[in-house]
């Protein structure tokens, strides 16, 4: 929290939107209500819409304070690109689906007439993204393709390689798991410098393994991503998608892929590893091949209160 209070002091909107996107599952009530104010507070001053969306998302979902209409009335007076595509992006967050697409189609409509070609790539994005959410992949998937277009034409790699990505991931969501695989091999080479990219990627292959409940593979891919996450904003990403997938192994009843894995996890990350040997001693334990106070002795070890809490979580998983 005092990390997020500190940037919040700084002024630094970009990093407070890091730190709350990355924490904010840290955080009790009170003190989340305490920093969403400050945030708040200061993405109007600044006027930072990306900030404010941050803000308004947390204050409706985790505290159910409905503050949209306030963001609402400020956009309209704003009447900036950036306000309105942020309040579309709203919309989208709060599953007001119909709403955002409205937003977006009479922005796209805007900026194609003014020529903003970085502008129409983005819409074309975030109103794929709509469909997807709505299942309606074959629409997603030309829009991609769209937005793809746009970015090329602007000779925007970088945003051009996340829609690819991305691109790749609905082929999966609409059953071309094959060639959702090779699109996403074929832009390894192309990221390997760029290691956000690459974590994306690799989020990608896992849930592809996990659909298929390939979880020895879906593992492997999650050690990818932490590995490259390291550091980055994606870190805390890459750590949700792996306790995602132990999670379902625990809800399972397959505590040997656990416990036959969970090393790999405790060798790459020493400054972990009490937490990885905990989860492997309740995954022996769950399996009978643990006596309960040997397990203690592993979980006594983890003095960091989040883990603490996670290995509750995953000692109680039942179907």
């Amino acid at each position: 929290m005092q990390e997020i209070l500190k940037a919040i002091e700084e002024k630094d909107c970009k990093k407070v939107a890091t730190l709350l996107y990355n924490k904010v599952d840290s955080l009790e009530d009170e003190e989340l209500k305490e920093v969403l104010e400050k945030a708040e507070k200061l993405a109007i001053e600044c006027e930072d819409f990306e900030l404010y969306k941050l803000t308004t998302y947390y204050f409706h979902e985790i505290l159910g304070i409905d503050k949209v209409p306030e963001f609402e009335k400020r956009a309209e007076e704003k009447e900036t690109f950036d306000a309105k595509f942020q309040l579309a992006d709203l919309y989208y967050m709060i599953g007001e689906l119909e709403k955002s697409l409205e937003l977006y189609r009479a922005l796209l409509e805007e900026e194609t007439a003014k020529g903003n070609l970085e502008h129409v790539g983005r819409i074309y994005y975030n109103i794929a993204l709509v469909h997807e959410e709505l299942q309606e992949y074959d629409k997603s998937l030309q829009l991609m393709e769209k937005a793809e277009e746009a970015f090329r034409n602007l000779g925007d790699e970088e945003d051009l390689l996340r829609v690819q990505i991305h691109h790749a991931y609905v082929k999966f969501e609409a059953g071309d798991t094959y060639e959702a695989k090779a699109m996403l091999a074929g832009l390894l080479s192309k990221i390997i410098d760029k290691r956000d990219l690459i974590v994306e990627v690799h989020l990608s292959f896992e849930e592809i393994f996990e659909e298929d409940e390939d979880y020895d593979a879906a593992l492997q891919e999650c050690l990818y991503a932490m590995l490259f996450a390291k550091g980055t904003d994606y870190e805390e990403i890459a750590f949700g998608s792996l306790m995602d997938v132990l999670w379902q192994l625990f809800l399972e009843d397959d505590f040997e892929t656990i416990y036959l894995n969970i090393d790999m996890f405790s060798s790459a990350f020493p400054d972990m590893k009490d937490f990885f040997d905990a989860v492997k001693a309740i995954a022996l334990f769950k399996d009978d091949k643990m006596e309960e106070e040997e397990v203690s002795k592993y979980v006594e070890k983890v003095t960091d209160q989040r883990q603490i809490d996670l290995l509750e979580l995953l000692g109680e998983a039942e179907l």
